[in-house]
């Protein structure tokens, strides 16, 4: 182990996802969601095979004993990706990167339905908390609703990345079926392809053919992409993911400073207190966790935590 590299990966990899989503968000009012899916995912597969091939996992990493499992993720995962990137068109890149913080506290609940997880009072107030969270940021959004002023777009914006935090909150416990018997290479290789082949089902629903300004960032939104999911692939080689989890809420920081400079949004003190709530909740259960891990552990070496 070799935590500050871990926590250097895990920052690296938040930093360039961030970049990611704010070159979907400048290209979404030239090309439709689907098609930026596709760049999205193809533009991952050269960097994927890449390194693959440097590890030398380029057989092995690629063998598979589920293949429905990956068809699976694939639709779930395809389609979380997909309803952010038309919600990154609809809402500012804040808010989007805020109320995506859902979808870890609601892989807690999908755990209990779908795995059988047990779950304690702990874990299920902190859930209401982060719900708590998502209410506060939507609510200047939820007043404008109720008085009939909220437009079209964002009332579809918030439904969409809501969609997505719960497509991405169901991907997480699929995710923890496959890893049972599926390498993590193999995961991420499968899922591209899946996603960059799905994303092809919604060429006869308007694909444009881009500038060479709005192209080039779809492909740089790819290669970022890849990039960075081997970047937060590797960063749990080296750290606990009880260590690292924390530092998923740097986005927020990230994705304030980029709205506010590349596309002028301001965040509302709305959304800063409900995002300080959503992250006060996840890093509870984060660090409940490992509290829990470091006792059990301790318990089975026969030694007995004080305090």
């Amino acid at each position: 182990m070799s935590p500050l590299r871990g926590i250097a990966l895990k920052l690296t990899a938040v930093s360039m996802f961030l970049v990611m989503a704010a070159l979907i968000k400048a290209t979404s009012d030239v090309v439709p969601p689907g098609e930026a899916v596709f760049f999205r995912s193809a533009g991952t597969l050269p960097i994927i095979l890449v390194w693959l091939a440097w590890r030398g996992d380029l057989k092995t990493g690629l063998k598979t004993a589920r293949p429905m499992g990956h068809i699976w993720r694939g639709v779930i995962g395809t389609s979380a990706m997909a309803c952010n990137f038309a919600a990154l068109g609809l809402l500012p890149l804040p808010e989007v990167t805020a109320l995506g913080y859902l979808a870890p506290i609601l892989t807690v609940l999908f755990a209990v339905a779908l795995l059988g997880e047990r779950v304690r009072v702990f874990r299920l107030s902190m859930v209401l908390l982060g719900l708590v969270g998502v209410v506060i940021i939507l609510w200047p959004r939820l007043t404008l609703l109720r008085a009939g002023l909220l437009d079209t777009a964002a009332l579809l914006g918030i439904v969409l990345v809501l969609a997505s935090a719960c497509f991405r909150g169901l991907a997480h416990v699929h995710i923890r079926k496959l890893t049972a018997t599926e390498e993590t290479s193999a995961i991420v290789f499968w899922f591209s392809i899946t996603a960059t082949l799905l994303s092809l089902l919604t060429l006869p629903f308007g694909w444009r053919i881009p500038g060479m300004e709005a192209m080039l960032m779809l492909i740089g939104a790819g290669l970022i992409g890849g990039v960075a999911q081997i970047a937060l692939t590797s960063a749990y080689r080296y750290g606990n993911a009880s260590l690292l989890a924390p530092f998923d809420y740097a986005s927020i920081l990230l994705a304030t400073a980029v709205g506010y400079i590349f596309f002028d949004e301001t965040p509302t003190s709305w959304m800063i207190a409900g995002s300080c709530v959503v992250m006060a909740a996840g890093l509870a259960i984060v660090f409940r966790e490992r509290y829990l891990g470091i006792k059990r552990g301790k318990a089975r070496s026969g030694l007995t935590p004080q305090g």
